[in-house]
């Protein structure tokens, strides 16, 4: 019976370190996000969060297709600047919104330093120098490669 008491605090013990760290984990991430700057106000476009970090961020957003203004086949652009004004990326997002008055939500994460400000625009097509987004998934050649480094490693 010592035994069974014995496992069960160890199982109790567990699962409240489990939950502590997965909490203490979410406040210093999400406390380390500061707002960001919005520089313009188009209609279309709502932005639920855009925040970031020393070193990267998130904008989450949905775009609005209404009546008069048809955006089917069109970019949103971000532009992110630095708090010198300076521009240091730009994304582009594909509008695939086909009807009137329906909504497409969005989710941009960037690995971008000093961001402070970001500039919204409706563009018709997407022009060069666009950051890549993260996170960026390994093609299977490179997940086999690294596997074999990896084990050529540890043997």
């Amino acid at each position: 019976m010592d035994r069974m008491k014995t496992f069960l605090k160890y199982i109790i013990w567990f699962v409240l370190f489990f939950f502590f760290s997965n909490f203490i984990i979410n406040v210093g991430l999400n406390s380390s996000y500061k707002n960001i700057e919005r520089r313009d106000s188009i209609e279309q476009v709502q932005i639920k969060q855009a925040q970031a970090t020393l070193v990267n961020g998130r904008i989450k957003g949905t775009i609005k297709n209404s009546d008069k203004d048809y955006l089917t086949g069109k970019y949103l652009k971000i532009d992110l600047y630095s708090k010198r004004n300076v521009l240091v990326g730009k994304k582009y997002i594909d509008i695939t919104t086909t009807q009137n008055n329906t909504t497409q939500d969005f989710s941009m994460y960037f690995e971008l330093k000093d961001v402070t400000s970001y500039e919204v625009s409706i563009v018709d097509h997407k022009e060069e120098g666009e950051i890549e987004l993260i996170p960026k998934e390994m093609t299977k050649p490179e997940i086999i490669v690294l596997t074999a480094i990896t084990l050529l490693i540890f043997w």
